[in-house]
Order: C-alpha cells, then structure tokens, then sequence
C-alpha cells in the first residue's frame, strides 16, 4: 500500500473534509491479511471460523470425556467437572442473585468456557505451522468481530432478562431518577457491549503480539515467563467478561445502577 496516499487519507480526517471516497477507502482498509470465504453473498474471515469450530470441538469433547461415567463417588474426571461446575455457579449467583441464576449458568457458563479455551489456545498452540492460503489461525478472540459478536450476545441476554421479568416497564429504568438522565442512561446499555468488547479483544491482542516480538528477538529463554503470564492473564479475562455478563443481567433484573 502506498504509504503517501494513507497520509493523504489521514490529513483528509484531521481537517474533517472526508469525502465519500475517503470513506469507501477506509471501510474496504484492512490490517494484515485475511482468509475469506463467501456464505451467501457475505464475505467473513475463514481462519475466524476455524478456529471457533476447534475450541468448540475441544469443549464438547472435554464434557463428553469428562461426563460420560457419572459416578456417585466421583473420580478425578467427574471431580474437575464437578468444581468447574460449581465455579460457574457461584459467579451466577453472586451477580445474578438466589432466585434467578441458575436459568443463567448456562449461558454464563459457555461464556466462560469459549474465552478461556480460546485465549489458551493463541497462548499454547503454534498456529502458524498450519498454513492458509491467506492470513494465519489463531485464538478467535483476537479478532474484534468474535469479540464483539460475544458482546453483542450478552446484551440481547440483559435485555431479554429484563424484559421477561418486568415486560416494557424494563424501560422505565431510563428516566429513573429523572427524565433528564435518559441520554446518559440509554448511552449506558450502549457501552457496555463496546467496553465488553475491546476490552477482551485488546488485551488478547497485545499478548500475542508482545509475545510474538519477543519471540522473533530473543527465541530461547526470556519469552517464557511472558507466556505464563499470558496464560494468566487469558484466564482472568475469560473471568472477567462472565462476571460482567452476569453483573448487566442481575442489574437488569433488579433495575438498579
């Protein structure tokens, strides 16, 4: 790409004269390199795709193996389960509350479960030895469209939870404690899913690409606690974006700020 001519673009937007060819530039600009494919007429990122379906075969094939031999005196396969089990569940019921949080450790729980096998899995697995014809596999949450997707699907679940508990006086939250709050509070419900969002796809980002760099410099030993560091800090996000998909749908449902 011509580098004088994305400087020519970028002056246009700092004296705000963008014109609509300037806008067609910028929505067709893309970072890097990408594998499509056509479903439909529509144009989505294939290695996104792929590595989505990886992570989801690796957690139903993680419930069938550690289900399918339910004992009353558990083993150690039933015994991690079990924990994991009961750790979703307490993160529902902290955020969500005693009477409503079970209908939602499903949905909390696959959450949970998607981020963290997904960020683990751009920390873990050498994606690049697996070649595409264009772009390269990595951890599906480093790509701002599956992390935006995923908070997208949180919001619909708040609106959905207050909206079933409370029918359209969900949306007397909006001028409650009064009517001149209601632009700040409908902004509200639309950060939320952007703050979700970036969040998640930033941080998984900037570790890959810190550990990529470091890894191109200085091969052998100083990547190695970054990577452990990493696998920290994609556990803690995962935790993170469950929390707070849980904390939007109990305060949904019990119309508190």
């Amino acid at each position: 790409m011509n580098l004088d001519y994305l400087n020519f673009k970028m002056s246009n937007i700092i004296r705000n004269t963008l014109t609509i060819k300037d806008i067609e530039f910028f929505y067709y600009f893309e970072v890097g390199q990408h594998y499509y494919w056509q479903f439909f007429g529509f144009q989505v990122h294939g290695q996104v795709l792929i590595n989505s379906w990886i992570v989801i075969f690796i957690i139903f094939s993680l419930g069938i193996f550690t289900t399918r031999d339910l004992k009353r005196i558990p083993g150690q396969k039933q015994t991690f389960i079990e924990f994991l089990t009961e750790f979703i569940r307490n993160i529902a019921q902290t955020q969500i509350g005693e009477k409503e949080y079970l209908k939602w450790v499903p949905y909390l729980g696959a959450m949970f479960l998607f981020i963290f096998v997904s960020n683990w899995s751009g920390a873990l697995v050498p994606w690049k030895i697996f070649e595409l014809p264009n772009g390269e596999l990595g951890a599906p949450t480093n790509d701002i469209n599956t992390t935006a997707g995923l908070a997208i699907l949180t919001s619909i679940s708040y609106f959905y939870a207050g909206i079933s508990k409370k029918g359209l006086n969900y949306f007397a939250k909006y001028v409650q404690p009064t009517p001149i709050l209601l632009p700040i509070n409908i902004l509200e419900d639309f950060t939320k899913p952007l703050s979700l969002s970036f969040r998640l796809f930033g941080n998984i980002l900037a570790d890959e690409l810190v550990v990529a760099v470091l890894v191109s410099l200085v091969p052998l030993i100083v990547p190695i606690p970054l990577i452990f560091l990493g696998l920290f800090t994609s556990g803690i996000q995962a935790l993170i974006f469950a929390t707070l998909s849980g904390s939007y749908i109990g305060e949904a449902m019990e119309g508190h700020h």
